[in-house]
């Protein structure tokens, strides 16, 4: 079996702890995590199973390390290659930006061939607008994690969103369900 290529991109680190809370669950052995600031197009080449991490900062910035990687993500080829997104964001505190910086992300590998997995409902969550909803608004482009107003939920979601990408990437390794 083919490794899952992790890609996250972290200033603070939720990000980051995040993409390894999601490795533990679906197994060291199938996950190989990379920091975004840290790779190069030629990366993606070794995987076609794909999980890319993004935050959204303050009123619907794209991270830095992202930011920075942005062109270059442009230009991958993601034909073939299932790819599924979590993002993290603040509903509360900027309920008009909620996740926007996964679905820009989003916008720019679906034309570049990506077949995304992992859609996430938006049910249980207050928010003002968001660029990750798919159409119609009942679903995001991929898991949305909320550190910082629904801290308590992420263990569940996490399971529940693993659970569904281990199914949809047709994965046959062991999943692991768990309280962290």
């Amino acid at each position: 079996m083919s490794k899952i290529g992790l890609f996250f991109g972290s200033d603070e680190g939720n990000t980051e702890a995040v993409a390894y809370r999601i490795q533990a669950r679906l197994g060291a052995e199938a996950v190989a995590v990379h920091d975004i600031a840290d790779v190069t197009q030629l990366t993606f080449t070794d995987y076609d199973r794909i999980i890319l991490g993004i935050p959204t900062w303050d009123f619907g910035q794209i991270q830095s390390d992202w930011e920075e990687f942005w062109e270059d993500i442009a230009e991958v080829d993601f034909t073939g290659k299932q790819v599924a997104l979590f993002g993290l964001g603040d509903q509360f505190g900027y309920g008009d930006y909620f996740l926007d910086a996964m679905g820009m992300l989003h916008d720019v590998i679906v034309p570049a061939g990506a077949e995304i997995v992992g859609h996430w409902p938006t049910e249980g969550y207050e928010y003002d607008a968001s660029k990750a909803e798919v159409p119609g608004g009942e679903a995001f482009v991929g898991l949305a994690i909320d550190e910082d107003q629904q801290e308590d939920l992420t263990a569940e979601r996490l399971n529940r969103w693993c659970a569904q990408i281990h199914r949809e990437f047709g994965l046959s390794t062991p999943l692991q369900t768990l309280d962290d």
